[in-house]
């Protein structure tokens, strides 16, 4: 049987007061999914367990039967990127992001606004490799908008904290904290300082630079900070999946399906060149989409399964933007699963759809919740709805990332 998994990024979430206390699945109108419901089982999950609240990294390594403190999410954006890594180099990922200065260390925006555009994030990234000096080799690259990995070569620890806020566990995300050892071993300590130094001058750098001295003019954020996680020296061994291929354009999803083994599919994403990133991501997930339907027709019958992730949908919960979240599940619904319900018909063919994680819209970031999964090709329940409430009274009942490939036949 032929295998199709669909992840709907950050999509699941918890109750909004404009739409009645419902969520974003449960209000937005998705017929196509739904039939798929109608003629499959659900259940949710724990991408994770009960309390860790997940990232997207540790969360798809766990999903895809591993576990999840495998991850290094600097490391698979790093191959993701087509950047080659030796043991011992140290790769991060990185945001650029806005503080008001380096005293108050006090944090504007985690993303400098949403508002960097792919030009002004490659000067910004020359600047830095060319002036930034330290007693190492290092690469900044820059990645797609405010996203970007930071490698140091040569012998490195990870066994530092992370520096960007929302990922640093019991402290407030309002304030910028330097990263410290996780241990008491000498490299820890070095690793920590030269990364201290590099984010140091990185921060005088960038603003006295002529980027964001021109996006303060326009009344935009300044891009004048480095925050960085998922610290990673070594490629880890997680599951392979040879005979699927995978369609996705981001840096993260591309590594994860590179280390598994997969054949990636995948198109140069829209560049964001006006400060409209909604607009952007309309144009991003249309294009995501159009290359999912295109790719799927031409390739499929070559690999046992196909992996598919649509980022677009997490970006409104982490902006407390429910109808964005709703217009984008409605889109994804009538463009693509439209494709799909006329495409598997007939064929024998198992469809999965879940989320990575949970990002509820008032919260603004990810939460531990569960998240619904379907499974259309092996039975079927008295679902009718894809969401959050269904996904808990169905069939397959409760399971977690580690289980999930077994228990929706995706790994058999």
């Amino acid at each position: 049987m032929k295998k199709i998994l669909i992840i709907l990024d950050g999509a699941s979430g918890l109750g909004v007061r404009v739409f009645g206390g419902k969520t974003c699945f449960e209000t937005a109108e998705m017929p196509n999914l739904d039939w798929f419901v109608k003629k499959g089982k659900m259940g949710f999950m724990y991408s994770i367990d009960e309390k860790t609240v997940p990232g997207s990294d540790n969360a798809l390594v766990s999903i895809f039967g591993n576990n999840p403190l495998l991850s290094r999410r600097g490391v698979y954006e790093a191959i993701g990127l087509n950047v080659k890594l030796k043991r011992g180099d140290l790769a991060l990922r990185t945001n650029f992001g806005t503080i008001d200065n380096l005293k108050s260390k006090k944090v504007i925006d985690r993303r400098a606004g949403r508002t960097l555009t792919t030009k002004e994030a490659k000067s910004l990234a020359k600047v830095l490799n060319k002036k930034v000096k330290l007693p190492c080799k290092f690469e900044f690259y820059p990645a797609v908008q405010h996203r970007g990995v930071l490698v140091f070569r040569g012998g490195f620890s990870d066994n530092i904290s992370n520096t960007d806020p929302e990922w640093m566990p019991g402290t407030s995300n309002d304030n910028f904290k330097f990263a410290v050892p996780l241990d008491d071993d000498e490299n820890s300590k070095y690793t920590a300082n030269v990364l201290n130094d590099f984010l140091t001058q990185a921060h005088k750098i960038l603003e006295n630079h002529q980027v964001n001295f021109i996006r303060k003019k326009k009344g935009l954020l300044s891009a004048n900070m480095l925050f960085t996680r998922g610290g990673g020296i070594e490629i880890p061994k997680i599951k392979k999946y040879k005979s699927w291929m995978s369609i996705n354009s981001m840096p993260l999803e591309i590594g994860i399906a590179k280390m598994m083994g997969m054949t990636n599919f995948s198109f140069k994403y829209p560049e964001l060149k006006k400060i409209d990133v909604y607009q952007n991501l309309y144009d991003g997930l249309n294009k995501s989409i159009k290359f999912a339907v295109k790719t799927i027709k031409k390739k499929h019958k070559n690999f046992l399964g196909c992996y598919i992730q649509f980022k677009e949908t997490d970006i409104p919960g982490h902006d407390n933007k429910p109808y964005d979240k709703k217009n984008m599940l409605e889109i994804v619904d009538s463009k693509f699963f439209s494709f799909l319900r006329r495409f598997v018909k007939d064929k024998n063919i198992k469809v999965v759809v879940t989320c990575d994680h949970s990002t509820p819209c008032k919260l603004k970031m990810h939460s531990a919740d569960p998240v619904p999964v379907l499974v259309y090709g092996n039975g079927k329940n008295k679902s009718e709805e894809f969401n959050e409430k269904q996904a808990k009274k169905g069939s397959l009942g409760k399971m977690y990332g580690k289980e999930f490939m077994e228990k929706t036949g995706l790994g058999k």
